[in-house]
């Protein structure tokens, strides 16, 4: 209990640190809190609401608030959008995994889908910023959440062999750049398994060009996994409404269907 209590109270500290006018509009649910629309914009009822990038007090670019990541085909096929560079070796995983059709993927089974992952999964996520932490809080992938530490210039070298692993953040002009290293080599990075190794290093290079649209690049470095780094876009928009409870370890019927070949 003490653990949980510790997690919510840091919940509710990012959010009330949050800036309340990047907040999402409530999906009008009984209870629900008032919808917040961007105060300059100049079309009205357009969605995603158009308006200019909100800012925190300290002027960069505020990315808080529920996004929708618009990104199921990057998660479905990553080798049938982008040139992956898979060694021979990766190839070979890939190929089996898309020949057992996916039946062992991670995600499916209700594993973390893990970074860069957790950003083109169809359920969407909050962002909480503060000078100090930017919070991701996922309605899928497990319903858990990432810590990214701005200004720690060095990774924990504890953080290994876990499935979101080690972000450090820093600001490049209103570009938020996240680092992340770590993670375990258990997650895939698509449905159709693309895989990688532990070390892996992420960097997402991220952007919010107006009130309603984000764009991210994910830049991939793993030279056990590939001959060079690679990379690929998601343009996340503001979700309309709440996130909501999603438990995929709760009355989960499908892995009996996982049969694969």
């Amino acid at each position: 209990m003490k653990i949980v209590t510790q997690a919510l109270k840091l919940t509710l500290a990012l959010a009330i640190a949050g800036s309340a006018f990047a907040q999402t509009p409530a999906a009008g649910a009984p209870g629900a809190r008032p919808a917040v629309k961007p105060a300059d914009s100049t079309v009205k009822n357009v969605w995603p609401p158009v308006g200019p990038t909100p800012r925190t007090a300290d002027g960069h670019p505020d990315m808080t608030g529920n996004w929708s990541p618009n990104a199921i085909n990057e998660n479905v096929d990553l080798a049938g959008r982008v040139d992956v560079p898979m060694l021979p070796a990766a190839r070979a995983v890939y190929e089996k995994h898309k020949g057992d059709i996916s039946k062992d993927d991670p995600e499916a089974l209700c594993l973390p889908p893990g970074v860069p992952r957790m950003s083109t999964t169809p359920y969407p996520w909050t962002i909480l910023q503060t000078p100090e932490t930017v919070a991701f809080l996922y309605e899928g992938g497990a319903h858990v959440w990432r810590k990214v530490f701005m200004g720690r210039q060095v990774h924990d070298p504890s953080v290994v062999e876990t499935w979101l692993g080690d972000s450090i953040g820093w600001w490049e002009g209103d570009t938020l750049v996240i680092e992340t290293v770590g993670q375990t080599d258990k997650s895939w990075l698509d449905q159709s398994g693309v895989p990688h190794s532990n070390d892996m290093k992420v960097t997402e290079r991220i952007t919010r060009p107006d009130f309603g649209h984000m764009v991210i690049e994910h830049i991939i470095e793993d030279p056990k996994t590939f001959s060079r780094p690679w990379s690929f876009t998601t343009r996340p928009t503001l979700l309309k409404g709440e996130l909501i409870e999603y438990i995929c370890q709760e009355n989960n019927k499908d892995i009996v269907h996982l049969v694969g070949k």
